[in-house]
C-alpha cells in the first residue's frame, strides 16, 4: 500500500484533488450525455468524449501546462479520426 498512497500523493499534485476532479469530469459528461447529439455517437466517440472530459478536468483541476494532459486529448480524437477514415 505504501507504493500505492505514494502515487496518489503524486498525482494528486500534478492533477489536484480527486473529489474536485471529479465534480468538474461529471459536470462534463452530465452536460454532454443530455444533449439531443449524444445518442447519435457510436461507442468510441462516446469514449473519446468522456475520455477527453476527464483530461479537460485534470487541466482545470490541477496543472493546466502539463503537456501529456493536452497530448493525450489529440491522441484521443487521433483514435476517432482514424476509426471515421
Amino acid at each position: 500500500m505504501p507504493k500505492i498512497k505514494a502515487i496518489l500523493e503524486k498525482r494528486g499534485k500534478r492533477y489536484g484533488e480527486f473529489e474536485t476532479h471529479a465534480e468538474i469530469t461529471q459536470h462534463l459528461k452530465n452536460t454532454m450525455h443530455h444533449t439531443s447529439g449524444w445518442d447519435k455517437l457510436d461507442a468510441p466517440k462516446k469514449e473519446c468524449l468522456e475520455m477527453i472530459a476527464h483530461k479537460i478536468g485534470r487541466i482545470l483541476n490541477g496543472d493546466p501546462s502539463y503537456l501529456d494532459s493536452w497530448v493525450d486529448i489529440i491522441g484521443y480524437t487521433q483514435l476517432v479520426v482514424d476509426l471515421i477514415k
